[in-house]
């Protein structure tokens, strides 16, 4: 665990970071039971350059937002030191049985509660250390840093706002947003936000070929209309067109059953001052029909690689 700071604490990078169980499968890391030919190389191709990112990086703790861990009543945030245990998709039991074990950045925790206390927020610290992570946080949290070796904090999509109205629970999640990055300021981290979270989410029902679900040539996306949505929701994003992003973000949703509709991107977003710089897609596919966009967002004061630097755009 880090050491104790106060102030000048800053979010070095940003990440849109899908988490299809799927992922994890198809890297056999040692902590997954089942095991796997491969599969889905473009978006996990994608995720190794965030990887070398987040090393050059040197945060002091990850932050995911993860819309599988819901709660009904206010935001939630991991506050007990060590979490370890045995997560298992619910959907996918078959492909995702994972030993995960996280050190919890507590004193953060506490201070982005503290904060979103007085936001006027309903806020929470999660202090059970039995508690069973979600295989979203885990999932982003593996293919961002697979030696688990930073600190974490998770933080739960306030599943009550968000799912009876989209206008009041994006403005929660907003708010969230500044209290996370005040809480960061506050206690000196340098950190690394993540928001875990698949763009169109309509999705096959059932595997195309249950007996091999890495075969790749059943994989594409659901539907032709949410492929374009998907391509617009990324060309405004890299091109850093983020107040139109947010004027469209209802609608995309609406019609593409959005997953980002759970906050974790707002959040995100608004934690980083709404940057109107270009993100850097690295990767988009599909995983059982929904469409995944791996990009970062890098604020100016980081540091950044030669096409970035240059300007370019991959």
């Amino acid at each position: 665990m880090k050491t104790t700071r106060s102030g000048n604490g800053e979010i070095v990078a940003g990440f849109l970071a899908p988490h299809p169980p799927h992922l994890v499968y198809a890297e056999n890391p040692t902590q997954n039971e089942p095991k796997s030919r491969g599969g889905w190389e473009p978006l996990r191709w994608a995720y190794e350059n965030c990887r070398q990112r987040i090393k050059e990086l040197k945060p002091d703790v990850i932050l995911v937002h993860s819309p599988h861990w819901q709660t009904v009543v206010g935001h939630h945030v991991t506050a007990t030191p060590r979490l370890e245990g045995r997560s298992v998709d619910p959907i996918f039991p078959h492909l995702f049985r994972f030993d995960y074990g996280m050190d919890v950045d507590v004193e953060l925790a506490e201070a982005i509660v503290d904060e979103c206390k007085g936001a006027g927020l309903e806020a929470k610290p999660m202090q059970n250390p039995k508690f069973r992570v979600d295989y979203g946080t885990i999932v982003s949290l593996h293919m961002l840093n697979p030696d688990w070796d930073i600190p974490v904090v998770g933080i739960s999509a306030n599943n009550s706002p968000y799912f009876y109205d989209d206008k009041i629970g994006q403005e929660e999640m907003s708010q969230l947003g500044h209290a996370t990055a005040k809480a960061i300021a506050k206690t000196g981290r340098r950190a690394v936000l993540a928001a875990s979270n698949t763009l169109s989410h309509l999705h096959f029902p059932q595997e195309p070929n249950p007996g091999l679900p890495e075969d790749m040539s059943c994989e594409h996306i659901q539907s032709q209309a949410q492929y374009e949505w998907d391509v617009k929701i990324i060309n405004l994003l890299r091109a850093g067109k983020i107040d139109e992003f947010f004027e469209v973000m209802p609608q995309f949703c609406r019609e593409a059953f959005a997953e980002i509709k759970a906050g974790g991107l707002t959040w995100m977003l608004e934690a980083m001052g709404r940057p109107r710089y270009g993100a850097k897609l690295h990767g988009y596919g599909t995983v059982i029909g929904t469409g995944n966009a791996v990009m970062e967002w890098l604020p100016d004061n980081s540091p950044k690689s030669d096409s970035q630097a240059s300007g370019g755009q991959k």
